[in-house]
């Protein structure tokens, strides 16, 4: 399965903001953007204006890269999106909101998407009762997120727990820190994402 190898900091220096790719180092003053506040490259510091497409450009990576999916996975959620009947980009971002990579991160059980998505490889979480292995895998309202058996003693995620506090978690989740288990009380809209995604741009991008 294709994925990124190469230094998430570089990613976030590129978009000139946090995505909060690597966890605890994200908050920390190892942050590459509070170190290097400007593009990697031989030209980083150089002010580039960007045209209308770069500006839509980089709105598509900005996106891709904080829900940590590739290219192809990313147009597949854009024609989901186009085909239902709601608005193109609200939807478009809903559908990798209710990922379960980055439900597992929202409730706390992980520091980044990018460990939520090895701890559901390896086989450590249970969606209703079930192991489930998929990160894509789509959550509904009434799912029951939770380590299983012997995961809730691994270190990452008592960790990740434990700095649960320092989180801000989504009026849409419930989480239960002391039992380990998160609930999904309803599906994500649009006022529930923090980040800031101007997700018209991608559309305009795909709809040339």
């Amino acid at each position: 399965m294709a994925r990124y190898t190469d230094a998430v900091c570089r990613l976030c220096r590129r978009e000139n903001m946090k995505l909060f790719l690597k966890g605890e180092r994200c908050l920390s003053d190892k942050c590459a953007i509070n170190k290097r506040n400007y593009a990697p490259g031989q030209h980083g510091q150089r002010r580039a204006k960007l045209s209308e497409y770069g500006l839509q450009l980089r709105e598509k990576q900005k996106v891709k890269r904080t829900y940590g999916v590739l290219e192809s996975q990313f147009r597949r959620y854009f024609q989901r999106a186009a085909r239902s009947k709601e608005v193109t980009g609200s939807e478009l971002l809903m559908l990798l909101e209710r990922r379960l990579d980055n439900v597992v991160y929202l409730m706390g059980f992980a520091d980044s998407r990018a460990q939520a998505r090895q701890l559901l490889h390896h086989g450590h979480m249970h969606v209703n009762g079930r192991r489930v292995t998929i990160p894509s895998f789509l959550i509904k309202q009434g799912d029951v997120i939770e380590p299983r058996g012997k995961s809730r003693e691994l270190d990452v995620v008592r960790g990740a727990v434990e700095r649960l506090n320092q989180k801000q978690i989504p009026a849409w989740i419930h989480v239960d820190a002391e039992n380990m288990r998160g609930v999904v009380q309803a599906l994500p809209q649009r006022h529930d994402l923090t980040m800031p995604f101007h997700e018209q741009l991608i559309v305009e991008l795909y709809s040339k």
